[in-house]
């Protein structure tokens, strides 16, 4: 009698300690796939009822439609293997709203290794995934930042030799052209030394967004490629395209009377000297001699008086 007592003692006081941690014990009997057992700590936290929670069907459907799926499946498959495993996904509440649960399973095996029951605990980890979507919203943040010139807000000189590395693999696979322009402002020097260099980065910043404006393509780049240098990369665009895009960007340039530069042996206004080429890549030919043969094209330009397009091959 007093083994009895003494049983009956200990089970009430293992069930105290399970019904008073933040985890949710649960049971499921293998054979028949109900709940032999769910802590009363599943309601506060979905709303469902314990006494509601009586087949694995209950819990499945409780389950958020995104993550079904793979969930069950996944833990029906480890349960059968005889494998503890755990699993996490979103847990629909009582109010359509959703928890995000990890669900640790130790699977209980009889004499012959068949499983026989599932027993394990429900933890709300809500609050780390909210922790881990930020850090990942923070590390998209601080990647895209990588990538971005920090005076002007277009891309970087990293980001286009990221771009042109990729681009020219694709330019050699499908055996259409690639164009790169590089572009030089004018006498940018005297322009700071007048206007001083608060007004020479906000002149470049005038000058990045209307170079954005030049560029059609899905795929084309506008870059700061150093200083005062800006490059274009055109995917797919042949060299009649890309003299075109080079002549609009000098236009926009001549837009609203253009930017004041008194200094200018060319003008009263800020222009552009642009070096402009296009290949279509084979074996054998490097992506550095092209872009060194478009730089020899731009200093062509500056050496033939500025404010001018060259394109030779």
């Amino acid at each position: 009698m007093s083994d009895d007592h003494d049983l009956r003692s200990d089970s009430a006081v293992y069930k105290t300690l399970l019904e008073s941690t933040k985890a949710i014990p649960w049971k499921i009997d293998w054979s028949t796939m109900t709940f032999a057992y769910i802590g009363p700590q599943i309601e506060p936290l979905l709303g469902w009822s314990q006494d509601s929670w009586v087949s694995a069907d209950d819990w499945a459907s409780r389950i958020h439609p995104e993550d079904r799926d793979y969930v069950v499946n996944f833990c029906i498959s480890q349960s059968q293997a005889g494998v503890d495993h755990e699993a996490d996904y979103r847990a629909l509440t009582k109010d359509n709203g959703y928890v995000w649960i990890r669900d640790v399973v130790h699977v209980v095996r009889n004499s012959k290794g068949e499983a026989e029951a599932l027993i394990g605990f429900m933890f709300d980890i809500s609050e780390r995934k909210k922790t881990e979507e930020k850090l990942l919203a923070l590390q998209k943040e601080l990647e895209a930042l990588s990538f971005k010139d920090g005076l002007t807000g277009i891309a970087n000189r990293r980001l286009f030799d990221t771009t042109l590395e990729r681009e020219w693999g694709n330019a050699q696979k499908t055996g259409l052209p690639l164009s790169v322009a590089l572009i030089d402002v004018d006498f940018f020097k005297q322009y700071n030394d007048l206007y001083g260099h608060l007004q020479g980065d906000q002149c470049l910043t005038d000058i990045a967004q209307a170079l954005k404006l030049a560029v059609v393509g899905p795929r084309d780049l506008v870059a700061r490629y150093g200083g005062e240098e800006f490059v274009l990369v055109l995917p797919e665009t042949d060299a009649a395209g890309a003299l075109k895009v080079a002549e609009r960007c000098q236009r926009l340039m001549e837009l609203k009377g253009g930017i004041a530069h008194e200094q200018s042996p060319i003008g009263p206004r800020v222009t552009l000297s642009i070096g402009v080429g296009t290949i279509i890549p084979k074996a054998g030919d490097r992506m550095a001699d092209f872009v060194h043969a478009v730089d020899e094209n731009l200093y062509a330009a500056k050496r033939n008086g500025r404010n001018r397009i060259e394109a030779q091959s």
